[in-house]
């Protein structure tokens, strides 16, 4: 017997721990910066920017708190794969970069992929 085996469900703990609590620090960071987000949504042509911020802010701290709980893990991680998809090349558009602005927004397009790759492996684990 593995020592995965032994500590599978401590391991899957961690991973949605990790996951989930990214987004609920997201989500609350950002409504620190919401002031900042907001003029930034509208003009990436974001209707009702701050209605959308604030239903964003929502999703990633309620998802994130699910997936974190084990609770409807699969739609959670799933509604947060579909938040990515439409907040990635909003926030991390490194095409309209240059410079070490662009390699940031690199690392932050990549790193949502990443995170996308672990909620979707969720997703099958909880099939």
């Amino acid at each position: 017997m593995t020592w995965l085996r032994i500590f599978r469900n401590e391991v899957l703990f961690a991973a949605r721990l990790l996951l989930g609590g990214a987004f609920v620090f997201a989500g609350l960071r950002n409504i620190q910066n919401r002031n900042l987000l907001i003029p930034m949504m509208a003009a990436r042509g974001v209707p009702r920017a701050g209605h959308a911020l604030w239903l964003g802010i929502v999703l990633q701290v309620v998802a994130g708190a699910l997936v974190i709980a084990g609770l409807w893990t699969a739609l959670a991680a799933a509604s947060l794969v579909l938040f990515l998809i439409a907040a990635t090349p909003m926030f991390h558009n490194f095409w309209d970069h240059q410079g070490p602005d662009r390699a940031s927004r690199i690392n932050g397009f990549v790193g949502n992929i990443a995170l996308a790759g672990g909620f979707l492996a969720l997703i099958a684990q909880a099939a």
